[in-house]
């Protein structure tokens, strides 16, 4: 496995979007958790503030649950 950078969530979110999630429905209490749907994967919780810094670690685990690649961010 690759290394992968870190990133804030907010361009994370656009990166998922741009390869094909797509928002399913907010939480309805004003958090910021958002359920992302793709055809062919299951359900994608998306649980980040948009300034948040996502660490190698973690972007790796979303990369594996949603088909991310490094080349997308």
């Amino acid at each position: 496995m690759g290394h992968w950078p870190s990133v804030k969530a907010r361009d994370l979110y656009a990166a998922l979007i741009a390869i094909g999630w797509r928002q399913k429905h907010e939480q309805r209490t004003g958090g910021s958790h958002v359920l992302l749907a793709r055809p062919g994967w299951p359900d994608f919780p998306f649980a980040f503030h948009p300034g948040t810094e996502i660490g190698p670690k973690m972007l790796a685990r979303v990369a594996k649950q949603t088909g991310l690649k490094r080349e997308d961010l």
